[in-house]
């Protein structure tokens, strides 16, 4: 069996798994196709399939940091980018003074997006937040 890093770079190395979110092949995503509107915003986003990919490719080159950051990207693949902004401008210190809030959003991420490593990065900060008293409303 070959070792996820040998696939590296996937466009040159494994094209036919480097698909975009709407299924198109790496070949098909042109800048001639963008310009004459063939394809759209949708066609280019990253699939959460590729992304987990890469992180099995940086996993096993001994990059898990790396990994763990591309597998939490997977996660956030299907959450709209309105909560995602949402919820970065929520982890800013001095925006919200009621952990409750962002207890709440890591408990829906978890429950309507399957986004458990995010949430669990946002258990994280909350305890943190909490004992370094950083919920306190200052913008």
């Amino acid at each position: 069996m070959t070792a996820a890093r040998d696939l590296y770079p996937l466009s040159e190395k494994a094209p036919e798994k480097a698909v975009s979110a709407s299924g198109l092949p790496l070949s098909e995503l042109t800048l001639d196709a963008v310009v004459s509107e063939r394809i759209g915003a949708a066609d280019i986003r990253i699939s959460a399939d590729v992304l987990r990919l890469q992180a099995r490719i940086a996993r096993d080159a001994g990059r898990d940091r790396l990994a763990l950051n591309l597998e939490r990207a997977a996660e956030l693949v299907s959450v709209p980018q309105d909560l995602i902004l949402d919820t970065y401008e929520m982890l800013r210190p001095g925006r919200i003074s009621d952990s409750r809030l962002l207890t709440e959003r890591a408990e829906m991420l978890r429950r309507d997006y399957g986004a458990h490593m995010i949430a669990a990065l946002i258990d994280e900060a909350v305890a943190v937040y909490e004992r370094r008293n950083l919920f306190r409303r200052r913008y």
